[in-house]
């Protein structure tokens, strides 16, 4: 009987702790953002975007099948956009596309440094809506190809700045615009500029790149707008398994062919995926978000000493966003055999793509791999790869400034830090500084985040007036 009682009061006091955490795991009381009513030309944003967009800049990493002119047509069109950048802001042209401005400041503080690209992915015309380079304009929708990724920011930064050089503005710190034309295959233009600022030993006090967002019904439970913020991202790794044998004619093969072979390989991966990892920018982004959600994800975000599991098998079960936040994720992408329906491959190979944890590497990567297929014959060979970002500081001006612009420009939006799940040239700053966010400035249903690198992508003019409010509102605070 004693032992009863105290397993009730002990499961009592747990039930109690648990409700508690819940009960006080709630948003903190903030305050209003001061509104500050931004005024600039919208309809020149408007024309001067749609301009950009007309220009094919389509990169490919068979540079025989790029056009160089239209990427010069773009850089040549600049003095007639952006007329009072191109006089206040020396533009250096580097290797590889790259062009870096410098915005000259008032004082010698840290400097800011805000990126785009203007290369885009290619398009198949024919499964278009509308032509995807003309910049079609209707309904107060634009139609193109580089709308949201990533000429919309390119346009933002540069519209930003000609409108504060027109009001009399100089920035308190110097400023640079960095673009490359070459981020979708992974161009080095990103990397001229940065060897350009270690040479000159300039350490930026903040960086800002694409990334996430301001999205709706992307967290359980929460309903409000919420403004995602990278502060890290996630390694890239391309692995390939391959395997050979002695072929044969397919009449008579061994009990696994080497296709099969693969095939087991790639459901153990399936069946056992790589461990959770609860990352800063994640633990961060969960006591963000968690606090907004309903009762039962705020009893699971305030209690993840108790529901990590929990979370974990939602995760797993789901997959999705949610399951690439904690964990290495794998995607088996291609797969090559036999050329002929009855012929065993003497060789066959199949490649996996596989985003890693910033808890994770890529030797750590191909070793679990290994440990979990555990087939000696399968040669694993890494191909275009990248490790995970370092994680940048949420405890500094840079990132207050940041987060100030996007609260005033969405107001009522949740700011929330988050770990960005795909790539971009931002990563190429990791030994330059701890203070480099992803964020793309714009707010963007399910259905207009589906249309980057897809067809018919998009944007909504008033979020290109948007995007051109919040680098002014940075820019004012640099």
């Amino acid at each position: 009987m004693t032992i009863l009682i105290v397993v009730l009061a002990f499961l009592a006091l747990f039930i109690a702790l648990i409700l508690v955490r819940t009960f006080t795991f709630v948003p903190p009381k903030a305050e209003e953002p001061a509104h500050e009513e931004i005024n600039f030309d919208k309809a020149a944003a408007e024309r001067n975007l749609a301009e950009l967009v007309k220009c094919r800049t389509v990169s490919n990493a068979r540079h025989e099948l790029e056009d160089e002119g239209e990427f010069e047509k773009l850089i040549g069109l600049l003095p007639k956009l952006y007329p009072h950048v191109m006089e206040t802001c020396p533009l250096t042209k580097m290797e590889d596309r790259a062009l870096l401005f410098h915005w000259k400041g008032r004082g010698s503080g840290k400097p800011a440094v805000l990126m785009a690209h203007y290369d885009v992915v290619p398009v198949e015309e024919e499964n278009w809506e509308k032509p995807p380079f003309e910049a079609i304009v209707e309904d107060g929708v634009m139609w193109g190809r580089g709308t949201l990724d990533t000429k919309v920011t390119f346009n933002g930064i540069l519209s930003a700045a000609e409108e504060l050089i027109k009001q009399g503005f100089t920035p308190e710190n110097d400023v640079y615009f960095a673009f490359s034309g070459g981020e979708e295959i992974n161009g080095r233009g990103a990397v001229r500029i940065v060897e350009y600022f270690a040479g000159q030993g300039i350490e930026p006090e903040l960086v800002v790149d694409e990334g996430g967002a301001v999205v709706q019904d992307v967290f359980p439970g929460v309903k409000e707008p919420c403004a995602l913020i990278g502060i890290a991202e996630k390694g890239m790794l391309n692995l390939e398994f391959g395997i050979s044998s002695g072929g044969g004619h397919a009449s008579a093969p061994a009990p696994h062919t080497p296709v099969g072979r693969l095939s087991m390989a790639c459901a153990k991966l399936e069946a056992h995926p790589f461990r959770s990892h609860l990352t800063k920018p994640v633990l961060e982004m969960f006591d963000t978000l968690g606090r907004h959600s309903g009762f039962l994800y705020r009893m699971i975000f305030a209690n993840l000493w108790c529901f990590g599991g929990l979370l974990d098998m939602i995760c797993k079960k789901s997959g999705g966003e949610l399951n690439a936040l904690v964990r290495t994720t794998v995607a088996f992408t291609q797969m090559s055999g036999s050329k002929a329906p009855n012929v065993i491959p003497p060789t066959a190979s199949m490649v996996a793509n596989m985003r890693l944890n910033p808890e994770d590497s890529v030797g750590s990567a191909i070793d679990y791999v290994r440990a979990v297929i555990k087939d000696g014959d399968i040669k694993l060979t890494a191909g275009d790869h990248m490790e995970p970002s370092p994680i940048s500081r949420t405890d500094c001006e840079g990132w207050r400034r940041v987060s100030a612009a996007v609260a005033g420009t969405w107001q009522g939006c949740i700011v929330s830090p988050y770990l960005m799940v795909q790539c971009s040239d931002s990563r190429h700053y990791r030994d330059l500084s701890d203070r480099v966010y992803r964020f793309s400035a714009m707010d963007l249903t399910g259905e207009e985040r589906a249309t980057i690198h897809g067809n018919n992508e998009r944007i909504r003019l008033e979020v290109i007036h948007r995007a051109v409010e919040f680098f002014m509102r940075l820019i004012k605070q640099c």
